[in-house]
């Protein structure tokens, strides 16, 4: 049986959120998306691994994936790569299939009707996306350090959507923070040199006092972000993020 765009756009959601080595029947998430899909777990996995083989990252790694990627699967993987709105048309198909107990930044439920009018849904759908696949992207984990616990991770964007709005879902624009490191990280209080090591400014340093919570923020300068699991970070996103630190440092 074809699979119908809605089914590939579902398949993709999960593709950006598992690395290649669980891209199989009996992973969990494959096993529960096949589920929702009617499709066997071997279908999902197959189609999973189709969609490996148009991944150039992927590629560059040397994976290649099944070969036999349809034409559909093709148009479909070039506009979610390309096209923000077709992301959260994804998270809200997944959504609708989906029971969710995720949570926003602010420890809030994620919001999954459609009653706030189309601006905020398209808001709240790039969010909610962008949280899954960065969380995803860093394994739970916050990327510098051991904190876990769901409420307390942020999906921070390097360089704001709003000033790279084609960049507001995508991964490599995203770290998994705790939410002080996510804070001094959005307002450019704190960044990342070439190495992925952070940085910490002198207008936060002269800010800090000697308290557990400043030594413990402080003990985290020049901890090396973790590797991600799934999509590499941009580097041309972190050089425009401590040029602007640089520069604010400098003021």
């Amino acid at each position: 049986m074809k699979w119908s765009r809605d089914e590939l756009l579902l398949a993709l959601h999960l593709y950006e959120r598992i690395p290649f080595g669980r891209q199989h029947s009996r992973d969990p998430e494959v096993l529960a998306l096949s589920r929702r899909l009617g499709r066997t777990p071997g279908s999902v996995a197959m189609k999973l691994n189709n969609l490996t083989s148009l991944d150039p990252e992927e590629a560059a790694r040397g994976i290649r994936g099944l070969v036999g990627a349809s034409r559909l699967d093709r148009e479909v993987w070039a506009e979610f790569r390309a096209r923000p709105e077709v992301v959260e048309e994804a998270e809200a198909l997944w959504g609708a299939a989906t029971p969710t107990h995720q949570h926003a930044p602010d420890g809030r439920p994620e919001w999954a009707g459609a009653t706030e009018g189309t601006a905020t849904r398209t808001v709240r759908l790039a969010q909610a996306y962008f949280r899954r696949v960065v969380l995803a992207n860093f394994a739970g984990r916050c990327a510098l350090t051991d904190v876990t616990t769901p409420a307390l991770l942020v999906a921070s964007h390097i360089v704001p959507w709003s000033d790279a709005p084609q960049r507001r879902v995508d991964p490599a624009n995203g770290i998994c923070l705790n939410g002080l490191h996510d804070g001094a990280f959005d307002r450019n209080l704190v960044t990342f040199d070439d190495d992925h090591r952070l940085v910490i400014g002198r207008r936060l340093r002269d800010e800090l006092g000697g308290d557990e919570l400043s030594r413990s923020f402080l003990h985290t300068e020049g901890v090396q972000l973790r590797t991600p699991v799934r999509r590499a970070l941009d580097p041309a996103l972190l050089t425009i993020h401590r040029e602007r630190f640089e520069a604010l440092e400098a003021a």
